[in-house]
């Protein structure tokens, strides 16, 4: 049993940069992380990579070759994944015995509520190599300082979340810098818990050129609230606590906190509604107990077949 995270977001929302942080968090607590970079068009990575899609094909290729331009270009890359999965699969088979991966895909929001090619990918993997993933979809935490782009910013997060199926956390990316951008108009845990819109509409009808969306704008609102599943963390990915409380978060969302967990029903249903408050250290010394102890159990069925 493999668990991860498929990061994705909006362009500029910090996804490389998260990638990069996460994995060396994640070693300093003890995890073998592999970052598997499947953006066709990030050429300059400050992380090392296990696996780089740029290997299978490029996008700046793709462009020349069939006339493309970027958001095309990169509807045809996903596409041509998908029809080429085996090649994906077989360079994580080696990753997957002992490795916590990290999926960095790419920013065209059109690929995770529009086209279906990066879901299927992800899900063929999901099946095929038993991973355990939380989709982590990042938005940066400047679009609170205006109503307007923070509604779009729902949206966006509720139908990526109802698209890619997955165990979803959504979170407002350099939080240490939102105060940057300007006083906002309420305080941050309304931008988080996202709970009662009509505020929002009452500061969007101030706005002259939001006044005439007014009707929009609340059916918009209603449509979120009516779900209720957004939600926001926050992160600071300089700040190491910032950090860890995130991980909390996602290994509570994918299983990892119950790896290696010998507990009854009752126990592991305690764990699953509790607090998101253990030692993450401890948790990573089961979860290599736990993959010791499968390795041990292969190799024992192996000489029986011997």
């Amino acid at each position: 049993m493999v668990f991860g995270q498929v990061v994705i977001g909006p362009p500029g929302s910090g996804k490389t940069t998260y990638c990069n942080g996460m994995s060396q968090f994640l070693q300093l607590i003890g995890r073998k992380v592999a970052v598997v970079n499947l953006d066709p068009a990030n050429d300059a990575l400050p992380y090392e990579c296990a696996v780089n899609m740029e290997e299978l094909i490029k996008l700046s290729d793709v462009m020349v070759e069939h006339s493309l331009g970027p958001n095309g270009g990169l509807v045809y890359c996903m596409d041509y994944l998908e029809k080429n999965i085996d090649w994906l699969e077989a360079k994580l088979k080696p990753l997957i015995k002992d490795h916590y991966i990290l999926f960095d895909l790419p920013g065209q929001v059109e690929l995770f509520f529009l086209h279906s090619n990066a879901k299927n990918v992800i899900m063929k993997l999901v099946k095929k190599l038993n991973l355990r993933l939380t989709a982590v979809h990042l938005v940066d935490a400047h679009l609170c300082s205006d109503p307007g782009k923070y509604v779009s910013a729902l949206i966006l997060s509720l139908s990526t979340m109802l698209h890619m199926e997955l165990p979803h956390i959504n979170v407002l990316s350099k939080i240490d810098l939102i105060e940057s951008y300007g006083k906002l108009a309420f305080n941050l845990d309304f931008f988080t818990d996202v709970e009662d819109l009509s505020y929002l509409q009452y500061k969007l009808d101030q706005d002259p050129r939001s006044a005439k969306y007014r009707k929009l704008t609340k059916e918009l609102c209603e449509v979120i609230e009516d779900y209720s599943l957004v939600n926001f963390a926050t992160l600071d990915i300089q700040d190491k606590e910032s950090v860890g409380n995130l991980v909390k978060l996602i290994d509570k969302s994918n299983g990892y906190i119950f790896a290696g967990i010998d507990a009854s029903a009752v126990e592991s249903s305690k764990i699953a509604v509790g607090p998101v408050d253990w030692d993450y250290y401890r948790v990573a010394a089961v979860q290599e107990k736990y993959m010791k102890d499968d390795e041990t159990f292969d190799d024992d069925n192996e000489r029986l077949g011997d």
